[in-house]
């Protein structure tokens, strides 16, 4: 995953040329079955809460090295109760709910959760990267 949002990219240039102070935020897993509106900080897929027991999970990063950071912990969802559909990329937010895309990417295999399915990522196999 190394896409920012242009939310993110305008927060950082903000911070680091004097205009305005960006505070660290809260790290949240969010679950996509397309990419529509990560870039524009609209995103259009997110898995439904509503009867499907999804919910963004914590997200914790090691630190940087080399220009991209790592998970530093399995992040793993609830089991689904119902069908969340064919999951194609992850999204770094701001929030439990609502919020604002951080980072965004595709997964690297994409998986259809069906209900009673559970989705994991490892610790270290999600990473963020500007280089």
């Amino acid at each position: 995953m190394s896409a920012a949002s242009d939310y993110l990219e305008n927060k950082v240039l903000d911070h680091v040329l004097g205009n305005t102070a960006f505070t660290q935020p809260s790290n949240y897993l969010a679950l996509f079955t397309a990419d529509t509106g990560l870039e524009s900080n609209s995103p259009s897929a997110e898995i439904s809460t509503s009867g499907t027991a999804y919910s963004r999970q914590s997200v914790s990063f090691g630190a940087a090295s080399s220009g991209s950071a790592s998970t530093d912990a399995t992040v793993t969802f609830s089991a689904a109760t119902a069908n969340w559909g064919t999951i194609t990329h992850v999204a770094v937010m701001d929030a439990a709910s609502a919020g604002n895309v951080l980072f965004y990417g595709a997964v690297t295999t994409s998986k259809t959760i069906e209900s009673g399915d559970t989705f994991q990522v490892s610790s270290g196999n999600l990473t963020v990267s500007l280089a």
